[in-house]
């Protein structure tokens, strides 16, 4: 895994920007300890740091091959692991290669099949080839959008870069965020393509952007689509669990020390299982815990058990060498850990204590383990959110994930900025319009009931919507520490066929993700197989909560500009009648304003607000 940055402009000669290609190229330095590379020439500058995993050696980028045109150069992050047959394909075709890196073979495809190199491949990737025959640039992401890429158009071309920090440090940037990007974070609906600051935009998932002289031009080369599923149901459990014993097999492929993570629910232990089924050496496991969560742990709407228990249950069960990262109260709750993961995301939005452990436990395994394989994503293939069988949200007209009938569950998406902001930002007719786009791009299947037309809808929308979050905020919380989280149940082609199955096949049993337990009930404990959906855990220490408090009292004495976006009066009234168990609602809006203090503090962002 890697960063990887770069600039094209037809109107200067970019051999005389390195110190702004190093200042780009620098800011991706955790996304890639482990190496750096520029590479430019009148017209193009690529920059790369490197996380090495595959051909440790051989794998240095910027990476060219010089053809009769001219020189071809790729700067490319990620992992493809259809790499091997892919690359006996080429070599059949006549290609002759100098590494064992899934790079080469990247680059080595595009000189074979142009831009229809990214439908051969199979992985999490995004990646930049500098055509110099052709004066061209291609940027390609892949399916799921699992790997991040930004770019922004100038007046003579583009400036890319793994990450937003990337485009920003390039003096061309703007550095400008608009009612437009606020909405985008807050509605909880951000449409493809669309980025918090202002002119930037991400490459969508599946896509690609090709810029030359004519200008820039996207296009998609995989979008979800609605096929027929004529398969029976046991063919279907056989064919989901030959899918994911390939999957997990192919995304072992390390050069360097892999792991786990384990949190004792289905996902993560079915992927730890077939992890350890696959291995020859005693696979390790992590999850993360909090000082003092047995004694303070209380069940609720979300989560009804502590994960720690299953989770050992579950390594007992598979083999597996589990260690349980144990958080205190002082890490979560230092302000530096805090700015720390505000810089991983760019964006004054954030989860609170679940991005700060998420960031803490992410840096602990990093010292044992360089990759990751992680059950993320599951839900939103199988239909594993119990409320998937709610009748309220099947038939919700509306984000599924709005209607979840779960205390406070609407007070995310609004209840956040003071009352001119939140009026300017209208969020409900926001969110209105963006569903009917997302709607209007299910494919529908002839013959389906209207029950199994709006449950294709509902899986359609936490594919293409939800899961982006998620995705998200995996990438750039595990790259801030230099560690490759893998998402198998991301593989393409899993998606794929288990979207097109009839939800009364994913639903077999009247249970969420019937398919995917009864695909790997010989794997996991009966107790795992039926433990109810938990989201990742939230620490209830008072001490916590406590220091949250003592850090809001402070910055009310201030003159923070947070104060501009928020009401100065409803912090004071939380502080006032504050205590170590205030309500989670309380913890959660000092956790909000924390963080858009440091955001604003370190991006130093222009607001256009009105």
């Amino acid at each position: 895994m890697c960063g990887l940055t770069g600039w094209v402009s037809f109107d200067r000669d970019l051999v005389q920007h390195q110190a702004d290609l190093d200042a780009m190229t620098a800011t991706m330095a955790c996304r890639g300890p482990d190496d750096e590379g520029t590479w430019s020439d009148r017209h193009a500058a690529l920059g790369h740091r490197r996380l090495a995993v595959i051909d440790i050696e051989g794998g240095t980028q910027p990476m060219s091959v010089r053809t009769g045109d001219g020189l071809v150069t790729i700067v490319y992050t990620g992992e493809v692991y259809n790499f091997t047959e892919l690359r006996a394909e080429l070599v059949r075709r006549g290609h002759r290669f100098r590494t064992r890196s899934d790079t080469e073979v990247v680059l080595h495809g595009y000189l074979e099949w142009g831009e229809a190199v990214a439908e051969h491949l199979n992985g999490m990737y995004a990646f930049a080839v500098w055509d110099a025959g052709a004066a061209k640039l291609l940027l390609v992401r892949d399916r799921l959008g699992i790997k991040p890429l930004y770019y922004f158009s100038t007046d003579d071309g583009v400036v890319f870069g793994s990450e937003p920090k990337a485009i920003l440090a390039n003096p061309l940037s703007d550095r400008t965020v608009d009612l437009d990007g606020l909405r985008g974070l807050f509605g909880f609906t951000q449409p493809p393509g669309a980025a918090v600051w202002r002119g930037m935009r991400e490459v969508v998932q599946g896509g690609m952007v090709v810029v030359d002289r004519a200008g820039l031009r996207e296009r998609r080369y995989w979008t979800l689509r609605t096929r027929p599923h004529t398969d029976d149901q046991q063919t279907s459990v056989d064919t989901v669990r030959s899918l994911l014993e390939d999957i997990v097999s192919r995304q072992l492929v390390s050069d360097v020390p892999r792991c786990s993570l384990l949190s004792g629910g289905l996902d993560s232990s079915v992927v730890t299982a077939l992890a350890a089924a696959e291995c020859d050496e005693q696979v390790r496991s992590f999850a993360v815990d909090f000082v003092g969560q047995a004694d303070n742990f209380v069940g609720d709407d979300l989560r009804g058990t502590p994960d720690a228990p299953y989770a050992r249950e579950v390594a007992a069960h598979v083999g597996s060498r589990h260690e349980a990262i144990v958080l205190e109260h002082s890490a979560m709750a230092d302000r530096e850990v805090r700015r720390a993961v505000i810089t991983a995301r760019d964006s004054l939005f954030s989860m609170g204590d679940m991005d700060t452990s998420l960031y803490l436990l992410f840096q602990a395994i990093r010292e044992h383990s360089t990759v990751a394989l992680s059950g993320e994503s599951a839900d939103e293939v199988f239909g594993g959110y119990s409320w998937f069988h709610h009748p309220v949200v099947q038939a919700a007209d509306t984000f599924p994930w709005m209607a979840v009938p779960v205390s406070g569950a609407r007070a995310q998406v609004s209840d956040r900025f003071n009352a001119d902001i939140t009026a300017a930002l209208d969020l409900p007719d926001y969110i209105r319009d963006q569903y009917a786009g997302a709607v209007s791009e299910v494919e529908p299947a002839g013959g389906e009931s209207e029950h199994e037309r709006r449950m294709r809808v509902i899986c359609y929308l936490y594919l293409t919507r939800f899961v982006r979050m998620l995705l998200e905020r995996k990438d750039r919380i595990s790259m801030a520490v230099g560690l490759e989280v893998r998402v198998p149940f991301c593989d393409h082609r899993l998606v794929e066929y288990v979207y097109n199955t009839p939800w009364s096949m994913k639903a077999f049993d009247g249970r969420e993700k019937s398919l995917l337990r009864a695909a790997t009930a010989d794997l996991l404990p009966r107790s795992v197989l039926q433990r109810a959906k938990a989201p990742y855990p939230a620490t209830r220490d008072p001490l916590y909560a406590g220091a949250l408090l003592q850090q809001a009292k402070e910055l009310l004495t201030t003159d923070d500009p947070v104060f501009d976006l928020v009401e100065r009066s409803r912090l004071d009234d939380i502080v006032r009648r504050g205590s170590a168990t205030m309500p989670i609602g309380d913890r959660n809006r000092i956790e909000q304003v924390l963080d858009m203090s440091a955001w604003l503090d370190i991006y130093r962002p222009h607001l256009r607000l009105s």
